[in-house]
């Protein structure tokens, strides 16, 4: 992607942030997590396999929903965090429960891919989105599925509208377009990307409370970004200048998020044809049994 369109972040600092080790799920993400296991009744296929994508930044309790989902398929991690600790994922048991001493482990990636590929919140925060997204393309086997969510350009407009009023260099990143996510679903050789959004309001009743959140959320990884630490002095007036934010009806400050949710398919590969192209007959009954429709979809 051009360097002048989203994402326009330091890849330093995205790195930095993904590798920070993470005890808890912002409760952002694990909303939109929710919301994300809703859309999963739209897709019929049953995986056998399944990989999330960075789960603890993702959302536990959205871990240990698909689970529940799919009890019989296996479940593996992807992304930084499958040298975290993976005990933080197992399902709580009481103390004498013999499965509670039981060291937990990522399961071993399967060479064929694995049926779905969850990714809650991350793509956002990615140095080169186009690159991760072809990987999370070589990780799904053929017919696999991906689903994925991340936030959009009208995120924390309130914010930076402020943040532009005072002068100040820009509080976050550019996010992207959900049609840009698409043509570069595309682009990585996904099939049938569908796309939605929908905006989510956050109130908060102090400046405090608005910025432990966002903390949790991520980092400010614009390029542009204050290039050094501030001091007390300069909190202590950020926390009077967010008093100015937009205000819900019982009078705290709000804040706006947009989410985009996108899920894919990976179908088969196409035979690269030239001049003269000799294809066994079983390979041809194959591709040809593949691109058949589906009824169930």
């Amino acid at each position: 992607m051009s360097s002048e369109r989203p994402p326009t972040l330091d890849a330093t600092a995205a790195e930095r942030w993904l590798q920070r080790p993470h005890q808890e799920s912002a409760w952002l993400h694990e909303e939109v997590a929710r919301r994300m296991v809703d859309r999963l009744g739209w897709i019929r296929l049953q995986p056998a396999s399944w990989m999330h994508w960075e789960p603890l930044l993702g959302g536990r309790q959205a871990h240990a929903a698909l689970r529940a989902r799919y009890p019989r398929a296996s479940a593996l991690v992807g992304g930084h965090e499958v040298s975290q600790d993976w005990a933080m994922l197992a399902p709580r048991r009481p103390w004498w429960h013999p499965l509670a001493w039981r060291q937990s482990a990522p399961a071993q990636p399967d060479p064929k891919g694995v049926e779905m590929l969850w990714a809650n919140m991350a793509l956002h925060m990615a140095a080169d989105p186009q690159a991760l997204i072809e990987r999370w393309h070589q990780q799904l086997a053929v017919g696999g599925f991906l689903m994925f969510s991340c936030l959009g350009p009208d995120s924390l407009h309130e914010f930076r509208t402020l943040y532009a009023a005072l002068g100040w260099p820009p509080p976050a990143h550019e996010f992207t377009d959900m049609h840009d996510w698409g043509d570069m679903l595309v682009q990585a050789g996904f099939a049938e990307p569908v796309m939605d959004m929908e905006r989510i309001e956050l109130s908060f009743a102090t400046p405090e409370r608005l910025l432990q959140e966002l903390r949790g959320l991520g980092r400010n990884l614009h390029p542009g970004r204050f290039a050094a630490l501030r001091s007390r002095r300069w909190l202590s007036s950020l926390h009077q200048a967010l008093l100015q934010l937009p205000r819900t009806d019982q009078g705290q400050l709000k804040l706006t998020f947009e989410v985009i949710y996108g899920h894919a398919f990976k179908p088969a590969p196409r035979f690269a044809m030239k001049e003269q192209t000799v294809l066994p007959l079983e390979q041809l009954r194959e591709s040809l049994r593949r691109d058949k429709p589906d009824p169930s979809r």
